[in-house]
């Protein structure tokens, strides 16, 4: 049986790496784009907070139509979204009024993709007969760091050999890949998510448990916690440590990547030996301490490497939650996974955002903005510790 899905399980791991593609390709191009469209830092942070507003909608809105129309249709209709959005970074800009608005509307687009994505995929994988799931779920999330490396890695190496101006080629080539799992979800086999006696919870039994809340907030700051550090690490090593951008790039982004995968593979091998709530805790609070290093150190090197322990902090956050809301919920359903991928994307717009508009107000400063946004894992260890007391008290 396990065979017969092993092409679901692959499509999902690619799935992923569609969603660090959209997610990691534009902010390599924040500075590019002000310099060549002279669009302002205010109007290249709208792009972080639409993109993933938007997914964030999409979360919410699919909670109640994507069990109507099918897994099927929806994952092969979100890699069609996620492909016209790349192909549109590249066409809009030259004939809208404004390469800015034509920058937006290709976000919007595919921004859509990645909505759908991240409220599909953990289900389908969830679904496909797994041992242990709470591994395979680590392991799964890992693919969105390995493409996260990937993307930057690639992107770095095209821009030294072939300039950044040519970055359009490198977006048409990215669009590939979500077209191509587009047809392999065409064909690929999927489960049932919920036995066949049972029948998934609505959004308004979740909102009346007080578990699902809890697993909420969690994934908010889960989201705000990976993406407030990943979404600035390559214009924060270029302008605020006045690094090269080759070397900014792999040092930031590519290695918050790398460590971030490394954290939930070493979850995916290890995780039967490893008590997921006190793993998720010392995250926690190894991702203060890392937000505590970019923000106070004056050493640029310290700096890039703390941005590197951030993302090895933040590596169990996101699936960790996703886990424990499996558990905690086990007839949650397509509704619990979508509305918690949108509590995660709302995370995912508002760290961003939250770096952006306090550095803006502090001339452009990000050491500041990102010291702002370490309420997040402060927060994400509060729900941690109150998680754990719901668990005890309610014992025998």
């Amino acid at each position: 049986m396990k065979d017969k899905f092993q092409k679901t399980i692959y499509a999902c791991f690619t799935g992923y790496v569609v969603q660090a593609i959209i997610n990691n390709f534009i902010p390599l191009l924040f500075l590019t784009f002000q310099k060549n469209y002279q669009i302002p830092l205010r109007e290249i942070t709208m792009l972080v907070t639409i993109n993933f507003g938007i997914q964030l909608l999409v979360d919410l809105l699919s909670a109640y139509f994507v069990d109507r129309i099918g897994y099927r249709i929806s994952i092969v209709s979100a890699h069609i979204f996620s492909a016209a959005g790349l192909l549109g970074l590249v066409i809009l800009p030259e004939i809208m009024p404004s390469a800015f608005q034509g920058l937006l509307i290709a976000v919007i687009i595919y921004a859509i993709g990645g909505g759908l994505i991240e409220v599909l995929v953990s289900p389908i994988m969830e679904s496909c007969p797994t041992k242990q799931k709470e591994k395979a779920m680590s392991l799964l999330h890992s693919f969105y760091c390995w493409g996260h490396v990937v993307v930057v890695l690639v992107s770095t190496l095209f821009f030294r050999i072939f300039g950044i101006e040519n970055w359009k080629i490198l977006a048409v080539v990215w669009a590939v890949v979500p077209m191509i799992n587009a047809l392999v979800f065409v064909k690929a086999p999927l489960a049932s998510l919920i036995g066949e006696e049972e029948s998934g919870m609505k959004p308004g039994e979740l909102f009346r448990s007080k578990i699902f809340w809890l697993l909420m907030v969690m994934m908010v700051a889960a989201g705000a916690s990976e993406q407030a550090v990943s979404q600035w690490a390559s214009t924060f090593a270029e302008q605020g440590l006045g690094v090269s951008k080759t070397f900014g790039d792999i040092m930031g982004p590519m290695a918050f990547a790398l460590l971030m995968g490394s954290a939930r593979a070493f979850y995916g091998k290890y995780g039967d030996r490893i008590h997921l709530d006190q793993f998720m805790m010392g995250s926690s609070i190894l991702c203060i301490l890392s937000y505590l290093g970019i923000s106070l150190c004056p050493s640029p090197v310290l700096s890039l490497i703390s941005c590197g322990i951030c993302g090895l902090s933040v590596g169990i956050m996101w699936p960790g939650s996703f886990s424990k809301a499996a558990a905690s919920l086990r007839t949650g359903g397509t509704a619990m996974f979508a509305l918690l991928a949108l509590g995660g994307d709302l995370g995912c717009s508002g760290g961003p955002t939250l770096v952006g508009m306090v550095s803006g107000v502090f001339q452009d400063n990000l050491k500041l903005g990102i010291l702002a946004a370490i309420i997040f894992p402060v927060l994400l260890l509060i729900c941690l510790v109150c998680s754990s007391f719901f668990y005890w008290s309610n014992q025998p």
